[in-house]
């Protein structure tokens, strides 16, 4: 059976800041169904490629495919409008005014919007700060508010650049929930981060981003087990959220499976 097509991509990218070149050829993808991992260490163009993919920033070269159009200038508000939801690093919500208006400002003139804000506050565990205004929100309370304005809006492709950032451990297990439940109602997820023992189990496909480039290793069984990957990234004893297949004590290459 073929392999499905994306149904985003940025292929190709390149972006410089004068005459530093963040970028040189680095590209991502997310399938329907699906939740692709982009990682890398700090300052390796991770959030300079979403901005990119989705026009904050504009590329050197490369192009950007969604939904069957290619376009080598995107822009978010045209993403936006097909179904493509942003959920940037810095954070979205402004500190001003209470959390409930601003969700409620998210829900308005989105069918359902009423239920969704509902089932997103308890989703994400925020009903008992809907009152709160956002710039008394924790750092991890304003993080899952950002992902509750993904909720409600319901996107058929989200990118989510470090969403468990700030969030602690009970949060992050809420949050890793709530992006697998999006997969598997059909959305295509690209998330980063460095929380790598959640975001390998998390993910579908892992991508790897070195000097500007990006590697597809595939599935995380098969990241774990590359070689470089584990070399120059992970480090030899890192620990990965992954296990091996019961009755072995240590993994073999290519042996790594997923917690159940």
């Amino acid at each position: 059976m073929a392999e499905p097509r994306p149904l985003f991509a940025a292929e190709g990218v390149g972006r410089s800041f004068g005459r530093r070149q963040v970028l040189k050829n680095a590209s991502i993808w997310a399938w329907p169904g699906r939740i692709t991992v982009l990682l890398g260490r700090n300052g390796c163009g991770k959030s300079t490629l979403l901005r990119c993919a989705v026009g904050q920033l504009r590329m050197d070269h490369g192009a950007v495919h969604f939904d069957g159009v290619s376009t080598l200038r995107p822009r978010l508000h045209r993403l936006a409008h097909r179904g493509l939801f942003f959920l940037p690093e810095i954070g979205m919500l402004p500190r001003r005014g209470r959390l409930r208006t601003h969700l409620a400002a998210a829900a308005s003139g989105v069918a359902g919007g009423a239920e969704r804000m509902a089932a997103a506050l308890d989703e994400l565990g925020l009903a008992a700060v809907l009152d709160n205004r956002t710039g008394q929100l924790s750092g991890g309370e304003r993080r899952r508010a950002d992902l509750a304005v993904a909720l409600i809006r319901a996107p058929r492709c989200l990118l989510a650049d470090e969403p468990f950032t700030g969030i602690q451990p009970n949060g992050q297990e809420l949050v890793a929930r709530t992006l697998r439940r999006l997969a598997d109602g059909g959305a295509a997820l690209v998330v980063t981060g460095h929380e790598v023992p959640l975001l390998l189990p998390l993910a579908d496909q892992v991508v790897w981003m070195s000097a500007g480039t990006t590697h597809g290793l595939g599935s995380p069984e098969a990241a774990a087990a590359h070689d470089q990957f584990r070399r120059e990234y992970l480090g030899p004893n890192a620990a990965t959220g992954l296990r091996p297949p019961s009755g072995s004590d240590s993994p073999a290459p290519g042996g790594w499976s997923r917690p159940r």
